[in-house]
């Protein structure tokens, strides 16, 4: 009776000790983290995957020149009064809080005006903020195509004269990762310490 009870114990012992192991190589098996962000998270979007339009230098661009860098996309025009220059001053700035990370970073400026934002004025304007800044000068098809894959909206808005107008424009941008996967959507406005974190995890491999 003695040895019945020692074996019954034995076999439960064995048991727990074998369902421990089983949930530590379950746990082993888990995924690591998500990372936090203060952006929209979008990994793992099917759109703007990838993008093709000459640059203010007449060079063919496309996502795959900036591997291993986090990739900033916005769309703007150079006449604009407000968002476009604060946001280009803003990622100027957050490109210096990044330190040495800074020159992982790639502003790609997208003109939804190619009627006025010629090469000159673009690379002047793009230069006035970041000398690193690419600016992306298409025809009007090409750009249309590009902010249609992005889901942006822009339309002209009439002026007092036919070469006066503006244009109302989605005021947001895009994150790529290094290994150039679309991952954020920043909301404009969003604070510059906050954003330079979330580009920060997105260079640390996240």
């Amino acid at each position: 009776m003695v040895k019945m009870v020692q074996m019954g114990r034995r076999q439960l012992l064995a048991l727990t000790l074998a369902g421990a192991a089983a949930l530590g190589l379950a746990a082993c098996r888990q995924e690591p983290a998500k990372p936090s962000f203060h952006s929209v998270d979008i990994s793992g979007a099917s759109y703007a995957k990838d993008w093709h339009m000459p640059d203010a230098n007449g060079q063919p661009r496309s996502l795959a020149d900036f591997a291993g860098k986090a990739v900033y996309v916005f769309f703007g025009f150079a006449q604009c009064p407000d968002v476009c220059p604060t946001t280009m001053l803003e990622m100027a700035e957050v490109k210096q809080a990044l330190g040495a990370d800074g020159d992982r970073l790639q502003i790609v400026f997208v003109t939804v005006d190619p009627e006025r934002d010629t090469p000159e004025i673009m690379r002047a304007y793009i230069g006035s903020f970041d000398p690193d800044a690419v600016a992306l000068v298409g025809s009007p098809e090409q750009v249309a195509a590009m902010a249609k894959d992005f889901k942006v909206f822009y339309q002209k808005v009439p002026g007092p004269s036919e070469s006066t107008y503006t244009i109302d424009h989605s005021a947001g941008g895009y994150l790529y990762d290094p290994q150039g996967q679309l991952r954020l959507y920043v909301k404009y406005g969003t604070p510059m310490d906050q954003l330079t974190a979330d580009i920060r995890t997105l260079l640390q491999g996240h």
